[in-house]
């Protein structure tokens, strides 16, 4: 009788060949019936935005504009998403296939519903918020930084003038 490879195979060798450990198995298992949890890294940890409802979308294919020539010009494959019960509108044309048009529109979609639903309180407006603070502190540091640079030089200055350091 021959056995598979994978029937071979210990649970603990693929885990290892899978990248999967415990830990992470028991994220993936459901903490309800009917729902299921996976942790994300970046921008996809964002887990509380609305859910979209296709009902609720009207979705269009437009001819692109912008840089591209002929292949841009000639090929509808720029997504238009209405969200009709907030008249919100969003209009991408990063790549130029339609599915992945398709996809990023409907994120696009999920975060500026986010923000029209929870205002000030939403995901999105934290994060950046948070990474505009982090920006400003790196920048006070930098200029605090140049400006010791600049005090050390001028006291290197000084002290070096011909006639500033007079020893009797």
């Amino acid at each position: 009788m021959a056995t598979s490879f994978f029937s071979q195979m210990s649970l603990k060798s693929w885990r290892l060949l899978w990248g999967v450990s415990p830990r992470v198995s028991q994220l993936l298992r459901p903490s309800q019936p009917g729902l299921i949890c996976v942790l994300a890294v970046g921008k996809k940890d964002l887990t509380d935005f609305p859910v979209l409802v296709e009902d609720e979308l009207e979705e269009q294919f437009v001819r692109g504009s912008g840089p591209g020539g002929q292949a841009t010009n000639k090929t509808s494959n720029c997504v238009v998403l209405k969200h009709i019960p907030t008249g919100i509108v969003v209009k991408c044309h990063q790549t130029r296939s339609v599915d992945i048009n398709r996809k990023r529109a409907r994120e696009i979609m999920r975060e500026k519903l986010d923000v029209a639903y929870k205002g000030e309180l939403s995901e999105v407006l934290v994060k950046k918020r948070e990474s505009v603070l982090r920006k400003q502190v790196k920048r006070k540091k930098v200029n605090e930084n140049l400006e010791r640079k600049k005090q050390f030089k001028e006291a290197l200055a000084a002290e070096n003038k011909p006639g500033g350091n007079e020893t009797l």
